[in-house]
């Protein structure tokens, strides 16, 4: 029997908490909407899986880690890591989560490959809490590896869904597929788990193709050089640390708006505020770069992160895409991606503080 919690607060309306943030109204935030989206009908995949969303699914199994700590998981989590564990061990048997077939040619590989990073990337996290690998983790990156480009410009890279929407499933998202397969690798070979021609490929593709990625994605791959050392040149990792500090906006926070040549599908204009999704993402990828903590930068950002969250537990962020109804459940979506990221942030800052 599963339990199901069931999340009721409104996103717009909602007061931000004072004096701190609330680890408890966060993990109820993150459990509720994980839940929704495994019942939710468009979510389910074959053999009673769910879809491994960037919006919600990854974001939703990092960040309930951090919460976690060493703990046990929750129903909620336990139910999200076996869907996931299970597509890993019934790979061959299991349809790609959109196919050639089903949408155009390309889909399936596209789906293959974001799966299998984002399979290794929640795996390896969960492993990384308990302390050890697990068998479904090998064969997850066994996976990984067998899907990775051999030739061409994106060599090292794996193919990565391509719907148009900003920021996760466009051309450009290939680069920040791969920075997530590096945060993975990084986990994993703290633990003996390497690849060695895989590994090399990876880190050749990253470094070559860095200066033509957005901020988005050059976030994402600072974050990554957190977890795997020597993945990015010093060089670069702190020309990042400077263009991100220069994004920084004049309340201490960061807007994902920013963060890239966004531009609405639908045409509205963009929210250019800080949002806690940018905020987040800049301040756990320039701790994971060193960036002390008594960093004017990085304090500022963590202060803001610390007053917005809201009293369902939530920080807010807006659809790059769409104006949407924030209240509905894909408005949602951009807020449980900034969550989890605000989330990992602050819990990374406890850390170093004790």
């Amino acid at each position: 029997m599963c339990l199901v919690v069931v999340w009721t607060g409104s996103v717009i309306g909602q007061e931000p908490v004072r004096g701190g943030w609330d680890r408890q109204a966060a993990a109820a935030y993150l459990d509720g909407r994980q839940s929704w989206w495994m019942d939710w009908p468009t979510a389910a995949r074959d053999q009673g899986t769910s879809c491994v969303s960037c919006h919600t699914v990854t974001p939703y199994a990092l960040g309930r880690a951090a919460l976690r700590r060493v703990t046990a998981p929750g129903a909620v989590e336990r139910r999200m890591l076996n869907s996931v564990e299970h597509r890993v061990l019934a790979w061959d048997e299991m349809r790609p989560f959109y196919s050639d077939e089903q949408i155009r040619p390309g889909k399936t590989r596209e789906s293959r490959g974001t799966e299998a990073i984002l399979n290794v990337l929640i795996l390896a996290n969960w492993d990384a809490q308990a302390g050890r690998l697990s068998d479904s983790t090998k064969q997850a990156f066994e996976h990984l590896w067998e899907l990775q480009r051999t030739d061409g410009a994106d060599a090292g890279a794996w193919a990565w869904l391509d719907f148009g929407l900003e920021p996760w499933e466009t051309p450009k998202a290939q680069y920040y597929g791969a920075a997530l397969a590096a945060v993975a690798v990084g986990l994993a070979s703290q633990r003996g788990l390497a690849h060695a021609s895989g590994m090399v490929s990876l880190r050749t593709y990253l470094r070559t193709q860095l200066d033509d990625q957005n901020l988005f994605n050059r976030l994402t791959v600072l974050w990554a050089s957190g977890e795997w050392a020597g993945v990015l040149a010093l060089k670069q990792r702190m020309a990042i640390v400077q263009e991100t500090k220069q994004m920084q906006r004049g309340d201490g926070g960061w807007s994902l708006s920013d963060l890239g040549m966004f531009e609405r599908r639908d045409g509205t204009s963009l929210d250019r505020t800080s949002d806690a999704y940018g905020t987040g993402l800049a301040t756990l990828a320039l701790q994971r770069a060193h960036v002390s903590v008594d960093d004017p930068a990085l304090a500022r950002g963590l202060q803001w992160l610390q007053k917005h969250q809201r009293a369902d537990g939530s920080w807010y962020a807006a659809s790059l895409n769409y104006d949407r109804e924030p209240d509905s459940d894909r408005g949602r979506f951009m807020s449980d991606a900034a969550t989890a990221y605000a989330v990992l942030s602050l819990v990374a800052h406890e850390a170093k503080e004790q």
